[in-house]
């Protein structure tokens, strides 16, 4: 059950908050211009590649490399393809897992490894493997961790990872809003300076003044009424997120809040982009999830009964209204099914922009979500 009196009380939220999600999610804006700025002093802005690299290679735990491999390939494009390293392993902790160079991997490809602990023995592996077959390896981890031993004995880049002094009082949550940030900032800085994508110093100062604005508007001092995130979350309590993305950016921030709704709150939810979404998920809405499945549940107890699950559509867009696009369709079917529908659309920007801001928002709601479930 969510209680939504919590989601009005500054106060409460944050003495919920033991993971200090909430600061994290408001910092996020700080966060890109501390680690734009560590990329900087690492040299990443001085570099002169001979050309782009044939192709890009990810690797790292759980949630923050999935979402940074991602970010990074819907940005990049076809021109190198930008691959995420599966780990192997027995158990999903830092020295069980193994990552392993595809047969292909040589002199003109690129290795980035990103991780929010640095501690994992595979990693430290997989850059000295990387050096044995002459491949370029970038890290972004925390200062003073053997992967950071590990690069250097590789003669590789190594970023120190931006981080926060409360980043120490509880584990990283990977799904958290400060890590992928952290992470991802400066990767983006060198994939510019490579020619992979586009991701100048003044975007990425766009992309933390963007944040800004989105951590202004969503804080827990900003009411429910008036408050794109905490509405959000209200409206998916005891709710299954359909998760419907329209646009290239719109796609990766769907998939990332779907894991960070899991993740944070535990709240499942599926992901699909328009038009697509009409057809993968058009069963859902005429099952026993659509709202107008159960008319007993009008009659339910709501003290001493729990809610029926019912389905919600999410629809986050990064296209202009007035271009070519499904959501009347996806409105039109919601409706038809007696399926409440919720909307997000950024303001006027470009790719890197309109992406974060969709994460933010998303980012801020799974976090509400998460602190007014547990209350």
């Amino acid at each position: 059950m969510l209680d939504e009196s919590l989601l009005d009380s500054p106060e409460g939220l944050a003495e919920a908050d033991h993971r200090n999600l909430l600061r994290g999610a408001a910092e996020a804006g700080a966060r890109v211009r501390t680690a734009a700025r560590h990329a900087a002093e690492a040299g990443i802005n001085d570099l002169k590649p001979d050309g782009r690299p044939r192709g890009v290679l990810i690797a790292g735990p759980g949630a923050a490399a999935t979402h940074a491999a991602d970010l990074l390939g819907t940005l990049a494009g076809a021109g190198s393809p930008v691959t995420r390293l599966a780990p192997t392993g027995v158990a999903p902790a830092a020295g069980a897992l193994r990552w392993e160079l595809p047969g292909w991997v040589g002199s003109v490809d690129l290795l980035l490894i990103t991780t929010p602990d640095g501690t994992e023995p595979g990693l430290s592996l997989l850059a000295e493997q990387a050096y044995r077959r002459g491949c370029t390896v970038v890290a972004v981890a925390p200062s003073r961790s053997p992967l950071a031993d590990a690069v250097h004995g590789s003669h590789g880049l190594f970023v120190p990872m931006a981080t926060a002094p409360y980043d120490q009082d509880e584990p990283f949550a990977a799904s958290a809003p400060g890590v992928l940030w952290a992470l991802l900032t400066p990767l983006l800085a060198l994939l510019d300076r490579a020619g992979v994508l586009t991701a100048p110093p003044e975007a990425l100062g766009k992309v933390a003044d963007r944040l800004d604005r989105i951590a202004e508007r969503c804080g827990p001092a900003i009411a429910t009424y008036s408050n794109a995130a905490k509405t959000l979350a209200s409206e998916l309590a005891d709710a299954l997120p359909l998760v419907w993305t329209e646009g290239v950016s719109a796609g990766p921030a769907g998939r990332r809040f779907a894991a960070a709704l899991a993740e944070l709150s535990g709240t499942p939810a599926v992901v699909a982009e328009l038009p697509e979404a009409l057809a993968a998920h058009s069963a859902l809405l005429a099952g026993p999830l659509a709202a107008s499945a159960d008319p007993d549940d009008f009659f339910r107890d709501r003290v001493e009964e729990a809610p029926a699950l019912h389905a919600r559509v999410v629809l986050l867009r990064d296209r202009p209204i007035g271009g070519l696009t499904a959501a009347p369709g996806a409105r039109d079917l919601a409706l038809s099914h007696d399926t409440p529908i919720s909307e997000l659309e950024p303001e006027a920007g470009d790719e890197l922009e309109t992406l974060a801001e969709l994460i933010a928002i998303t980012d801020f709601a799974a976090v509400y979500l998460a602190l007014a479930s547990r209350a």
